[in-house]
């Protein structure tokens, strides 16, 4: 049952590493209007509003997926480290 929630843990890590690549990816080439990135928006914008809130636009450069792919790594080693600990 552990090892279960340690890979579940790691897969959902994983998607929204994935998801918020794809979401820097996206802003560089598709219209904000698009059905697809609307989506990805939906998912990954509520995570990144607070961070933007802490950490401002450097020029014309927006730092916050950087930071937020950074935290949801952390998290995520931390998550499985505790589960670890009960295996």
């Amino acid at each position: 049952m552990i090892l279960f929630l340690i890979q579940f843990v790691d897969f959902i890590v994983r998607l929204f590493v994935l998801l918020i690549l794809v979401h820097v990816v996206l802003s560089y080439f598709m219209d904000p209007f698009h059905p697809v990135r609307r989506q990805v928006d939906r998912i990954v914008e509520p995570l990144l509003t607070p961070i933007r809130r802490v950490i401002p636009l450097v020029g014309m450069f927006d730092f916050s997926p950087l930071v937020l792919l950074i935290l949801v790594q952390i998290i995520g080693m931390i998550v499985t480290s505790i589960l670890r600990s009960f295996f």
